[in-house]
């Protein structure tokens, strides 16, 4: 089972994440391997971070996704299931933007699966950050 919509508005909430893990209960399933891509409240140009105010190109978006979809059941055979979840919109420091879910019959494919989702995500899916200062300003940064 996979998720084609994978952009949330704002934060990830708990509730989803328990959602997701309370759904997934395949007798066949021995493993569920999770990310929390979290917002920090990092210094940049000697400013305090506050929230990151991410913005997708969501047409791309689906396509990129399709393809790491696609890579990761080919690469993996022992996935069951992958859910992803990726903020636009604010999300403020200490708070969820990413969410990255995979289950499988075993753990290392679950923890190696989980590793390059999260790598090509960055790498590949056009989304943007503008961290969001306490001076009231702000800086693009790379995913």
């Amino acid at each position: 089972m996979i998720n084609k919509e994978i952009l949330i508005q704002g934060s990830i909430k708990q509730e989803l994440v328990s959602k997701v893990i309370a759904e997934t209960n395949a007798g066949s399933i021995g493993a569920q391997s999770i990310f929390l891509g979290q917002v920090r409240n990092d210094i940049l140009e000697g400013k305090k971070v506050l929230e990151i105010d991410y913005s997708a190109y969501e047409e791309m978006v689906k396509i990129e996704i399709d393809k790491i979809f696609a890579h990761i059941k080919s690469t993996y055979d022992d996935v069951q299931k992958v859910y992803i979840r990726h903020s636009v919109g604010k999300v403020k420091a200490g708070e969820h933007s990413l969410f990255v879910f995979v289950a499988c019959g075993h753990r290392r494919q679950a923890f190696k699966a989980v590793e390059e989702i999260v790598d090509l995500i960055k790498e590949k899916l056009p989304v943007w950050k503008k961290e969001i200062l306490d001076d009231g300003g702000h800086v693009w940064t790379e995913n």
